[in-house]
């Protein structure tokens, strides 16, 4: 007996420390609260509210907990729209504020046809089901949206645009920026809601001026680098109550509520690429992009030939189809109009600075009175710079720059070290701490030199 009060004491505590950001820092729903304290502070200062949450913990799981503390924190009923993609992570999310007692809808994005249905997967037909399924379990009603013209002229058209210019996309982006965050987030203000949830791992927090996006608690599911795009007006009616927590939770509540979808793979890769063929996509969007040229070295001597630039990015050492190298090549640059991919050494890939566009702000800064992407050296110029640390991938660690907001919404960045692979079309993010401060696309980048 006593082993089990223990593990049912931990249990609570993992919970409790997990939800803890999203209660004290309003990521549902901001004040009122009732004694707007924060849920450790409840469980210290109230013997009987620790004790019967506690027992819930005992008896039905982490979710009670959740549900009776979230049930609390708010004096009235709100409605809130959660996106459905059919995964573990957005069926928690949907169920945990359903749990906690607020009118939940779940909708659904059909974003392409049965011809793009693949394992690994989101936004397809088996999703849809499954969503639908969750819905049904939790009892909230469920729309199935059809978003398939719009995905293709607005994440599919761009994605093949951008490889047909030598650049490296990132559609997961543009999703949320042209179509997640802006027509559902219409739709969810057309049927009334308070808010748009999802089941991104990220976390809003308030600040002194107004809500903050922050770096999730769990590092290895941090989705903060897709959504630098989120503009400070979209950030204030969207809610992430997964940021705080860990996966292995989510899947933990999951099977709890005894959902379906409990143990399903998370989606992977690009979900409208059939294989891994992006060529596919790119030749069906723009025929004409596919064009062979030649490959050549830094000094313009031709090794050999390719079958077109969409099939190589920045930084590739596989697929080049060189031989008698005394050392590896790496893809150094792109060039769509000429059709040559320049390799070199690994040494070659460093630069120490890039030039940013369509940079969104999340926070109010000064006004630049710099050039834009045509101006000279843009490091002399008396505008305001931050320092701070950025991404330039998602999945490497954030390193130490120095940004400097330019006219036409570009920013120059200077690397305290230089990075490596950098690559044209990708993102460069800005974070202070955990704190999103903005972010931009990569449009060129300036090659180490000498010392």
């Amino acid at each position: 007996m006593r082993a089990r009060r223990v593990n049912a004491t931990k249990a609570a505590g993992l919970i409790i420390r997990a939800t803890r950001g999203l209660l004290f820092t309003h990521d549902i729903f901001p004040p009122p609260f009732t004694g707007e304290v924060s849920v450790a502070f409840a469980l210290a200062n109230a013997g009987r509210r620790r004790a019967h949450l506690l027992h819930a913990v005992r008896k039905r799981g982490p979710t009670l907990l959740y549900a009776a503390t979230m049930k609390n924190a708010r004096q009235t009923k709100q409605k809130i729209v959660v996106a459905m993609s059919g995964g573990v992570d957005s069926s928690v999310t949907a169920a945990l504020l359903k749990r906690a007692d607020y009118d939940v809808i779940g909708i659904t994005l059909r974003l392409y046809g049965s011809q793009a249905k693949r394992k690994g997967a989101c936004c397809a037909g088996a999703d849809i089901y499954d969503a639908r399924r969750v819905a049904e379990l939790l009892g909230i009603p469920h729309y199935v949206l059809n978003y398939e013209e719009r995905f293709r002229s607005r994440v599919i058209a761009d994605f093949a645009e951008t490889y047909a210019r030598g650049e490296t996309p990132i559609p997961c982006v543009r999703c949320n920026e042209r179509v997640k965050f802006a027509d559902l987030m219409e739709t969810a203000r057309d049927l009334g809601a308070d808010a748009l949830a999802t089941g991104h791992y990220v976390r809003r927090l308030d600040g002194p001026n107004g809500p903050e996006l922050h770096a999730s608690l769990d590092p290895s599911r941090d989705q903060s680098y897709f959504l630098f795009a989120t503009t400070r007006e979209q950030l204030a009616f969207l809610r992430f109550p997964l940021g705080g927590m860990e996966k292995s939770q989510v899947r933990a509540i999951a099977r709890d509520l005894s959902l379906e979808v409990a143990q399903k793979p998370d989606s992977q890769d690009i979900c409208f690429v059939r294989d891994g063929d992006y060529a596919r996509v790119v030749a069906h969007e723009k025929p004409d992009a596919i064009s062979a040229g030649e490959i050549v070295d830094e000094n313009g001597r031709v090794l050999g030939h390719h079958p077109g630039v969409v099939h190589f990015t920045v930084g590739q050492r596989k697929g080049l189809g060189l031989k008698g190298n005394t050392e590896p090549r790496f893809v150094l640059a792109l060039d769509a109009e000429t059709r040559r991919v320049t390799v070199g050494p690994r040494a070659a890939l460093a630069v120490n600075a890039i030039t940013l566009r369509d940079v969104n702000w999340l926070d109010a800064l000064p006004p630049p009175t710099g050039q834009g992407l045509g101006g000279g050296r843009t490091r002399e110029l008396a505008v305001p710079v931050i320092d701070c640390a950025v991404k330039v991938r998602s999945m490497r660690p954030a390193v130490p720059a120095r940004v400097t907001p330019l006219e036409g919404r570009a920013a120059f960045v200077d690397f305290a070290s230089p990075e490596q692979a950098v690559a044209p079309g990708q993102v460069c993010v800005f974070y202070s701490g955990s704190r999103i401060l903005g972010g931009g696309w990569i449009a060129k980048s300036e090659a180490r030199t000498a010392a």
